[in-house]
């Protein structure tokens, strides 16, 4: 598994805490300060206090399922995209699929833009 996997799947994880506090370290370890996180429902949610907010939100919405990566589609200079999934944890039958663009600064990422299927 290559360095950008491992990020991507640490965004995912992200995603996937319940708990705040393990979730903003999280966000601390895997995006920049000054991180956006835009897709067909957020504008524009900057640095790690808005996205761990509505993360949160998104959460309680989305009880147990969990966010899964798909595929890893391309990666050129410090943009990458890949699909990721969103259903209930050990299953292939996903409730929502879609696409993220990711850019990077050094070791973690600095912009999020989301496409849902």
């Amino acid at each position: 598994m290559s360095t950008l996997d491992d990020l991507i799947l640490k965004y995912l994880d992200v995603w996937n805490a319940r708990d705040a506090a393990a979730r903003d370290a999280l966000i601390e370890a895997v995006l920049t300060e000054d991180a956006i996180y835009r897709d067909p429902d957020h504008a524009g949610v900057r640095g790690h206090r808005e996205l761990s907010d509505m993360i949160g939100r998104a959460r309680k919405r989305f009880g147990d399922m969990v966010f899964t990566l798909g595929t890893v589609i391309d990666a050129h200079h410090d943009t990458a995209l890949f699909t990721w999934r969103l259903g209930p944890a050990g299953t292939d039958a996903p409730a929502a699929t879609g696409y993220d663009v990711v850019d990077l600064a050094g070791d973690r990422i600095r912009r999020v833009v989301g496409f849902f299927e």
